[in-house]
């Protein structure tokens, strides 16, 4: 039985699709990392976790008119699905290409992905006339600063801390009405409460760190390594809400949970964590969470 339809989006809003922090998923967990924007009516993707094709449909988007997808960085729980939400919007009725922006080696992805999927897509470009499905992704990479502007959008990238990856990045999304700042994966970055100034909303990646020890113990097959990434490439929770209050950004929402899934650890623990810092509208991500931004500046 098909999922209940959700109420039509708003014209302009922000819709966490996958709020989990890692790319591991059991039951009861909620999905790895990705974000809808929908600004001005225009739908635009950011990272492709596993799960984003379904949660996608299940907000009411058409796949078949996706038009801009934007990757942070290159860890699985980021980009694992990207090429099965192209072909998926393809064998939807995609016609026209997806430009997608992201860090080197997505081109690396894309034609390793078209190889793996050669066979069906060959049979299903003669058997049922399909436009060729590689061309159809125009793929640029992001660049520190303002990288694009196009039809009244503008966005710009900050480079943050994520190791061991170099090429990690924050995204400012700004149209004449609104202004979207969505962190990635980042350790703590002061700097990043100035390319936030003033954002209508500001969705950060956030941690529990008293979670951490039963997290690391749950995963089974990582060692203190996975510790030592967690505590030197993300962000506490407490630190979230600083850069939020220093940033005078209207909302806080809190993404890419770590943890999502432990049911010793729910909203209360996160808001306890912010409360000293932030008081302002608070939103805890969880997956398919819609944030109507409203008429904005304009109105």
């Amino acid at each position: 039985m098909p999922p209940a339809a959700h109420p039509p989006l708003p014209e302009n809003c922000v819709v966490l699709l996958g709020t989990k922090g890692g790319p591991a998923i059991r039951p009861g967990s909620t999905n790895p990392t990705a974000t809808l924007l929908r600004l001005g009516g225009e739908e635009i993707v950011v990272d492709c976790g596993l799960g984003v094709t379904r949660a996608l449909v299940d907000q009411g988007v058409a796949l078949e008119r996706l038009t801009r997808i934007f990757i942070t960085h290159l860890h699985s729980d980021h980009y694992l699905e990207l090429g099965p939400l192209l072909h998926t919007a393809w064998t939807a009725g995609l016609r026209h290409p997806v430009d997608l922006w992201g860090p080197p080696g997505l081109g690396a992805y894309w034609a390793a992905f078209l190889q793996a999927m050669a066979a069906d897509i060959a049979v299903r470009i003669d058997d049922e006339g399909r436009p060729d499905l590689g061309p159809m992704l125009r793929i640029h990479e992001i660049r520190p600063g303002v990288f694009l502007r196009a039809e009244g959008l503008e966005v710009a990238a900050l480079r943050v801390p994520h190791p061991p990856i170099d090429d990690a990045f924050a995204l400012s999304f700004r149209t004449g009405s609104h202004h979207v700042v969505l962190s990635g994966d980042t350790a703590p970055l002061p700097r990043l409460a100035d390319f936030a100034r003033g954002a209508d909303l500001l969705v950060h990646e956030a941690m529990l760190e008293a979670a951490l020890p039963a997290l690391v113990a749950r995963v089974g097959n990582a060692g203190p390594r996975l510790m030592a990434h967690l505590t030197r490439s993300h962000t506490p929770a407490a630190e979230a809400a600083r850069i939020a209050a220093a940033a005078g950004v209207g909302h806080l929402a809190l993404h890419h949970l770590i943890p999502s899934d432990d049911p010793a650890f729910g909203p209360a623990d996160w808001q306890a964590a912010v409360a000293p810092h932030w008081q302002g509208p608070l939103s805890i991500g969880r997956d398919g969470l819609r944030i109507d931004l409203g008429p904005g500046r304009a109105a």
